[in-house]
C-alpha cells in the first residue's frame, strides 16, 4: 500500500502525515508514506485544497485534516 500525503508544508499537511504514520501503525498493515510538496505533482492529481489524501493513486480526502481513526478505517476498507 502506498500513501501519498499532499501539501506545501502547511502545519496541517504536516499533521496528516503524523496522522496517517499512527494510523498505519495501529492497523498493522504495510504502508509506504511519502510527502508530496511538488505543486505540479499535486495539480496531477486534481487536488486544489491541501492537504491530500491518496492511498495507491486514489484520491480520499481534500481539504480536510482526518483524524488517526479516519485514517485507518480509510486503511481498511482499501
Amino acid at each position: 500500500m502506498k500513501i501519498e500525503i499532499l501539501g506545501t508544508g502547511c502545519a496541517k499537511c504536516k499533521a496528516l502525515e503524523e496522522a496517517a504514520k499512527q494510523a498505519v501503525a495501529q492497523s498493522g498493515k504495510f504502508a509506504q508514506i511519502e510527502k508530496v510538496e511538488n505543486i505540479q505533482k499535486i495539480m496531477e492529481y486534481g487536488v486544489i485544497n491541501t492537504p491530500g489524501l491518496v492511498i495507491d493513486g486514489k484520491v480520499v480526502s481534500t481539504g480536510k485534516l482526518l483524524g488517526v481513526d479516519e485514517i485507518k478505517k480509510i486503511i481498511q476498507s482499501s
